[in-house]
Formats: structure tokens, C-alpha cells, sequence
């Protein structure tokens, strides 16, 4: 979603919010967020039916705690870190199913009326990447997630990755960003490295890396 689009949304799904209308707002979030929720929540629990009820319990979510939300971000920063706490509870729980499946059919099942792939997605070296992605833990993950999928900077991605009970002032978000920042490069150096065990690298290939 485009800058401009995004800010109207953003704006869209306040102006509900202030007319005390959280159905309306949860509802259009959800139109217009809904897919990038849904392949966050497909990258960290890679199971199908642990995405579609993790979901759920993020609409939920939004529905009680929305109106509570002091918007001191973006909506959409916020519901990335409720969802991302849903999804680590989901895997920290007895209960969690094992039933693994493959990033590119959640990814169908989010975008089913419309498709949102990047053609860079295409390539058999970048889709490599992508299979290696999923050995890397949920945090590392969700820091990939937050920073190439989804675009956002690095205070959204602080932001997204803090606890529900933290506080961050302007100095503690700024200091969260940075070690997040050294966090990504390490988490690209261990890909690359994966990569070349992988032989993904061989001299013959003139493909580009993605990271």
C-alpha cells in the first residue's frame, strides 16, 4: 500500500474511532490491512489453521482494546505488535497444532481476491531466501517481516516489536530502533551464510541476493 493510501486509511479508521464507531473502524482496518496481518502472522507460525485462528483472535482484539488505544503511533504499528504477541503466545502454548505449511500458501490464502506479490518474488534464488527465512526464530523473523515486507522504519518496527507494558520515551524508542538495526545485519549475515551452505551461491549463478 502506497504512502498516501496508507495515511487515508490511517485517517479513515481514527475519524470511526472518535465517532465511537469501533465495529466500523476494526472493519476497515481489516479491508485494508488485513492481508499484510494475515502474512505476519503465516511468517511467524507457518500453519494454516494457527494463522486463521490467530486472526480471529486479533480482530478480537482490536474490538475490546481499540478503544483504549492512545495513538501515540500509527494504527497499523500497533496491530502488527497486538498480532505479533498473539502469534508468540500461540507458539508458546501446549496446545499450539504442528501442521506446517509453506509461507506461499498462506500468502494465497491472505490475498485470494487480490494478489500482492512482488515479481521479485519469483525468482528461484529469492524464493530460496524466502524457505531459509522460516529456520530463523519468530523474533527474527518478525523483524524481517516488519522491515522488508512491510516497509516500515525503524521506530515502527521498535514500536511493533515492544511489550505490551513497555513505555518508550522519543530516547528509549531511538535506542530500540538501533539495536534492532545491528539485529538485521546480523540476521542477513547468518542468511547469507545459510545460503552458501546451500550452495545457493555457486559461480555459475547470476542471480542477486536479495539481502
Amino acid at each position: 500500500m502506497e504512502s498516501g493510501a496508507r495515511q487515508q486509511l490511517e485517517q479513515r479508521i481514527r475519524e470511526f474511532c472518535l465517532r465511537g464507531e469501533t465495529g466500523h473502524a476494526v472493519q476497515t482496518a481489516l479491508e485494508g490491512y488485513g492481508p499484510e496481518f494475515m502474512r505476519l502472522l503465516g511468517s511467524i507460525l507457518h500453519d494454516r489453521e494457527q494463522a486463521r485462528d490467530a486472526y480471529s483472535a486479533l480482530t478480537e482484539h482490536l474490538l475490546m482494546d481499540l478503544p483504549t488505544f492512545r495513538w501515540d503511533c500509527s494504527f497499523r504499528t500497533w496491530a502488527y505488535q497486538v498480532a505479533r504477541h498473539i502469534a508468540y503466545r500461540m507458539i508458546a502454548s501446549p496446545a499450539a497444532r504442528k501442521l506446517p505449511v509453506s509461507l506461499g500458501a498462506l500468502r494465497d490464502e491472505a490475498h485470494r481476491e487480490r494478489s500482492l506479490t512482488k515479481p521479485w518474488l519469483q525468482s528461484t534464488v529469492k524464493a530460496r531466501f524466502r524457505e531459509l527465512r522460516e529456520q530463523l526464530s519468530p523474533h527474527e523473523q518478525a523483524i524481517l517481516a516488519f522491515r522488508l515486507d512491510q516497509r516500515m522504519s525503524w521506530q515502527e518496527v521498535a514500536r511493533a516489536m515492544a511489550g505490551p507494558e513497555d513505555v518508550l520515551s522519543p530516547g528509549a524508542l531511538d535506542r530500540r530502533a538501533a539495536v534492532l538495526r545491528q539485529q538485521f545485519q546480523r540476521i542477513k549475515e547468518r542468511l547469507r551464510e545459510l545460503a552458501r551452505e546451500a550452495e545457493m551461491f555457486s559461480s555459475g549463478s547470476g542471480d542477486q541476493a536479495p539481502l
